[in-house]
């Protein structure tokens, strides 16, 4: 058989490595604007507001070939971005800035790590491939419920999903991170940090530090903190064994109807945030659309697991519908395997193909019958109808037992998370929009400068759901500085992380860590 020029690279490094010898380059698939597959690839990301053109694409299929994408771009003084599923709200990977872009969708496998005894999942696996992969092993991870979200911005801002009440974090769950960062000399080394190892500042800034802040992460290695990871299907939280869920469709027809059924479910689920409680196992994003009548639509995942599981499930129904009038309409419950529920209920792989703004909060109380009627004359306001969506996250649980500093996302202390997720097809709209997104968020929180100031209500907001407006004085006039909503004092230690992983500042964004 005639090798290419490729093969014999690949055996001779492979000969090199073995004599002991320096390793000759690594070089992955480079992409050019002329190139098929460059497009495509350049519109992988999520919001249609940005989009970048770099120079060149890296598309690596292992660790070296990242580290030598991270390397190439460095030395031609190329600005660089890392995009794994896509996900990124703002345009911390797409904008003009980026002339290198790394796509790390070929890196995608997920194996257990006999070595390190712990599950090792590559940056570039989704969600719905990390969750398949590990029902091998009837095993699962706490993360999010849209599958095509991409490992290696979803764990390093924290990650969290329909187990997390019960489970915690994604990010708690992490026992090490292979990541590919840039020394004072510019030199590109892989460097693995584990929870346990000599590294572990920099393992604890990929906890919830958020992602392009440190380096390139090629891979997570995953094991519960209670496990010494001698079985697989020991090492992460076991999947239940079933699932209740259905949907609940409630048309919202004044403004009292709104403040009540949204009044009763924040106050359920404050009342339910302890770690252990009654309802660990149950997750129940609220969404509220821009249909001019403020149409709510809850889906309600319940662990199957749970004691008395639909007895629970109809508690919660009637106690959030309680004096909601017109009553709501429930779907057909199903209770499913924990796979089958990941597969049909779940939010599917798909393209979006709209421009998007997105604002959150944590909530450490719910917010005030006051604060509710804001939302509701916005999302009604006709002016407005569309794509656009109010959304309640359930947080809490789990989650808080854990102490603020023990990982680099502090958020231990809320039960829920408030998401303004504006949505429009068309460029010229954009103004509109973002003012529309920037003044709910403004006007709910007018007592504390217009933003979720941490206090006894508030407890800042999630860096996955980046908002370049809390470094905005314009939009945040409460004088606090953005770091603190999203790190709170977390930030002066991931400050050192970077200083000493990243002195050259190879890796920023409008949000990174300075």
């Amino acid at each position: 058989m005639a090798l290419s020029r490729r093969h014999l690279f690949t055996l001779a490094g492979g000969a090199l490595a073995t004599l002991g010898l320096p390793l000759a380059r690594a070089e992955g698939q480079v992409l050019g604007a002329t190139d098929l597959d460059y497009l495509p690839l350049s519109l992988r990301g999520y919001n249609r507001r940005f989009l970048a053109r770099p120079d060149r694409i890296f598309v690596p299929a292992n660790a070296e070939e990242v580290r030598d994408a991270v390397a190439r771009a460095v030395a031609e003084n190329s600005t660089l971005a890392v995009r794994s599923g896509g996900h990124c709200f703002d345009d911390f990977v797409d904008n003009a800035r980026t002339r290198s872009l790394i796509d790390l969708s070929k890196l995608n496998a997920v194996r257990w790590d006999e070595q390190h005894r712990a599950f090792s999942v590559d940056a570039g696996a989704d969600l719905g491939t990390v969750y398949q992969a590990l029902h091998r092993w009837g095993v699962t991870v706490p993360g999010g419920i849209c599958l095509g979200v991409g490992m290696g911005g979803h764990v390093t801002g924290g990650g969290y999903g329909p187990l997390s009440r019960r489970f915690g974090l994604v990010a708690d769950h992490l026992a090490g991170v292979e990541v590919v960062t840039v020394d004072a000399d510019g030199a590109a080394k892989l460097v693995l940090a584990t929870k346990d190892g000599p590294e572990h500042d920099l393992w604890w800034a990929h906890t919830g530090g958020g992602g392009g802040n440190f380096g390139v992460v090629t891979r997570f290695l995953l094991r519960s903190p209670d496990s010494d990871g001698t079985d697989p299907a020991r090492a992460l939280p076991r999947a239940p064994g079933s699932m209740l869920s259905a949907r609940l469709i409630l048309p919202i027809t004044t403004e009292d109807s709104f403040v009540r059924f949204l009044g009763n479910y924040l106050g359920f689920f404050d009342r339910h945030r302890a770690p252990g409680d009654d309802f660990a196992g149950l997750y129940a994003p609220l969404m509220f659309c821009t249909t001019g009548t403020g149409t709510a639509e809850l889906l309600i995942l319940l662990d199957g697991d749970t004691p008395g599981a639909r007895a629970r499930f109809d508690e919660f129904v009637a106690t959030v519908t309680e004096g909601v009038q017109p009553g709501p309409l429930l779907l057909p419950v199903d209770q499913l395997s924990y796979p089958d529920t990941v597969n049909r209920v779940y939010y599917a792989k798909g393209v979006n193909t709209t421009r998007v703004k997105v604002k959150a909060a944590y909530l450490r109380r719910a917010y005030s019958p006051d604060q509710l009627r804001v939302f509701y004359r916005y999302l009604t306001d006709p002016a407005f109808l569309g794509e656009s969506q109010l959304e309640f996250l359930p947080f809490g649980g789990a989650i808080n037992a854990v102490t603020a500093d023990a990982t680099a996302m502090p958020a231990r202390d809320s039960f829920m998370k408030m998401l303004i997720h504006a949505a429009w097809r068309l460029p010229g709209d954009d103004d509109r929009y973002l003012r529309w997104a920037r003044e709910i968020y403004r006007d709910v929180h007018a007592g504390t400068g217009g933003v979720p100031v941490p206090n006894e209500n508030y407890g800042g907001s999630y860096i996955n759901y980046p908002d370049p407006d809390l470094a905005d004085p314009a939009w945040n006039t409460s004088g606090l500085p953005w770091h603190a909503f999203y790190y709170g004092e977390n930030y002066p230690r991931l400050q050192r992380v970077k200083a000493t992983w990243d002195p050259g500042n190879v890796f920023a964004h409008q949000l990174s860590i300075r």
